[in-house]
């Protein structure tokens, strides 16, 4: 069944009523789908093409025991591991996985700045989620893959470090100091008077205290 660039949001419910029970291969690329609800009606899925589409990290599909093929290409998924578990959950015979185009998916389609080394780690990341995978993207998985993936896999996950909002609202200059503001110039070499909060009276130490000459 074949949906290709007809714009819709969402998966229309007579697709489904008129063609769920017989379908096999589903094609809904091109489209401006954000949810996949309606595709339970998809049960006997063996082949999912979802390319350019909407679908980000909330995408969740139904229990398909008998797909073997999803294609994700060019939609917006980042976490790449909130994926692969739900793939593992509810897609028990996947063989082919492709997720070209996702920042998800770390490659110069996505990024000038990623290279083959970030790309190589994705996929002992993906392996290692998905052990039965004989495709991923593009390439065909090699013995060499599967057996650095079983030993090293579980270390190549990228964390991104999380930015809060005061951090972007910071402008480079304002970085913190504990000095007093006019003992920031290097150039500066001028004496700097600091206040302090604290007093100590030494009232626990009075062995150590300043006497003056009046009190001798």
């Amino acid at each position: 069944v074949s949906y290709i660039g007809q714009d819709c949001r969402e998966i229309p419910e007579h697709l489904g009523r008129d063609c769920g029970h017989f379908a096999k291969r589903l094609d809904l690329s091109f489209n401006l789908l954000r949810s996949l609800e309606g595709l339970s009606a998809f049960r006997s899925l063996e082949e999912l093409i979802l390319d350019n589409n909407l679908l980000g990290d909330d995408l969740v599909l139904p229990r398909l025991p008998r797909l073997h093929t999803l294609t994700l290409n060019k939609n917006q998924i980042t976490d790449l591991e909130c994926l692969l578990d739900h793939l593992a959950e509810v897609t028990p015979a996947l063989e082919y996985l492709s997720l070209l185009g996702n920042v998800a998916c770390p490659n110069e389609l996505v990024s000038l700045e990623k290279d083959e080394e970030d790309y190589k780690r994705y996929r002992c990341f993906v392996l290692h989620k998905l052990p039965d995978l004989k495709f991923l993207d593009a390439r065909k998985v090699t013995r060499q893959e599967r057996e650095e993936a079983s030993v090293r896999g579980a270390f190549m996950k990228v964390v991104k470090p999380k930015v809060s909002s005061e951090d972007v609202a910071a402008s480079p200059e304002s970085h913190y100091t504990p000095l007093p503001s006019a003992s920031r110039e290097l150039t500066s070499h001028r004496g700097v008077l600091g206040k302090c909060r604290y007093v100590y009276y030494g009232k626990n130490s009075e062995g150590n205290r300043f006497i003056r000459d009046d009190q001798l």
